[in-house]
């Protein structure tokens, strides 16, 4: 039997993937608890399991002078034989390998198994719970109705990890397929009942950027170039904040790359999702004009009673400044964490040809995306919708908010 018991263990190692001493502690727990389930009592009882599959068992017993209980007594006499100067009212670890023979075949093998799948979930979900906020690729499966997609990833040594990717985290201008291979981003690795793990991923996640720009821009990878904030509306744009944390040293040409190979990279990973690169600055002010590029405000007053930014634009580049629905003020709004209420300036209120020009400690930054054509054309076409309208409504403010609107990333 030991023989044939050896022989297991090897092939539990070997095909589990498990490492050795894991399935030799898990292995001598499931005796000890097969050995309690048949005949009961064993508190005193010890299993080890040697690298080599040989069983050791040990039972303390305490040194009497007339053994009433052998299980948990041993005689004087029998105690000096093992250890010369033992004494009455001492414990003695007694070798008690003949346990391991009387342990019903059939109730050690459920037990071990039992065990070994607790262990092989346990190792799993050791090296699955540092997933968390990385970037895996995963090969879609099927789509559940409830549950959204379910992808499979490869892991060394087990065949298959599952994961889940809930309707709320697609994008939704993305058109996925049964057997697509994807890059996400692991947003939680859970525990559920019955030990099973489930992996959720997500595509809309602010943070698939912030990996993105760190695998394919260097800089920001070692630490040179700093994001310092992201806001996102997935599948249409995002815009990205970042400063140099070395001196000479240009953020945003960085993140570009050699005409624009690495941000091209970025934009096609992401479905061609338009992507705004701004300065970063310490001032509130710059930042807030900064974070409205392609825009460059003519003033922007900033209001701490409701931490609201004023930031008045040429008229001619009102609209553009909003963007369409209101995305432009409204990312620029989530980016800084400062309402921003745009507006033309007042009449009579006139400004330099080059404003603000010394807001911006650098370029403000620039728009990348297969859509940046298109969406400045429908600037262009608002502002001429808007050139003919009143001059109270073409006037009026638009404000948007950025409190709170990322409590979840």
């Amino acid at each position: 039997m030991r023989s044939e018991f050896q022989a297991a263990i090897a092939q539990l190692i070997a095909e589990k993937g498990l490492p050795r001493e894991v399935v030799m502690e898990t292995v001598a727990t499931a005796l000890l608890a097969a050995y309690r389930k048949s005949f009961g009592g064993g508190e005193n009882v010890r299993i080890e399991v040697d690298k080599n599959g040989e069983v050791h068992v040990w039972a303390s017993k305490k040194v009497v002078t007339q053994v009433k209980d052998p299980n948990e007594e041993i005689s004087l006499a029998e105690a000096q034989r093992l250890i010369p100067n033992a004494a009455l009212g001492q414990f003695v670890d007694v070798d008690s390998s003949f346990i391991f023979a009387r342990i019903p075949t059939q109730t050690a093998k459920q037990v071990i198994l039992q065990r070994i799948r607790e262990a092989e979930h346990e190792h799993l979900y050791d090296q699955i719970k540092n997933w968390v906020g990385e970037i895996r690729l995963g090969t879609l499966t099927r789509k559940d109705p409830v549950r959204g997609w379910l992808l499979d990833f490869d892991l060394d040594q087990v065949d298959k990890v599952e994961g889940f990717m809930p309707p709320s985290e697609e994008v939704a201008t993305e058109h996925n397929k049964v057997g697509q291979r994807l890059r996400v981003l692991v947003y939680d690795v859970r525990r559920v009942q019955g030990r099973m793990l489930q992996i959720l991923v997500s595509r809309t996640h602010r943070d698939l950027v912030r990996r993105l720009f760190e695998s394919e821009v260097p800089e920001i990878y070692e630490g040179t170039v700093e994001i310092k904030a992201i806001a996102r509306e997935p599948g249409s744009r995002s815009k990205v904040a970042v400063v140099a944390r070395q001196e000479g040293l240009d953020p945003i040409g960085s993140c570009v790359g050699v005409r624009g190979s690495r941000i091209n990279n970025i934009v096609r990973e992401l479905h061609d999702e338009k992507i705004d690169i701004i300065q970063w600055s310490p001032d509130p002010a710059t930042f807030v004009a900064n974070s409205l590029s392609p825009v460059k405000p003519l003033k922007v007053e900033l209001r701490e009673e409701d931490h609201t930014a004023l930031v008045t634009v040429a008229e001619k580049q009102l609209s553009l400044a909003i963007g369409k629905d209101g995305q432009n003020a409204r990312l620029a709004a989530k980016l800084t964490g400062w309402r921003v209420d745009v507006t033309k300036p007042a009449e009579g209120e006139v400004f330099e040809e080059q404003p603000v020009s010394e807001m911006a400690e650098t370029s403000s930054g620039g728009s990348y995306g297969r859509r940046e054509r298109s969406e400045r054309s429908g600037g262009r076409h608002e502002r001429d919708n808007n050139s003919r309208r009143g001059g109270r409504e073409r006037g009026s403010r638009h404000s948007h908010s950025g409190y709170n609107e990322y409590d979840r990333d």
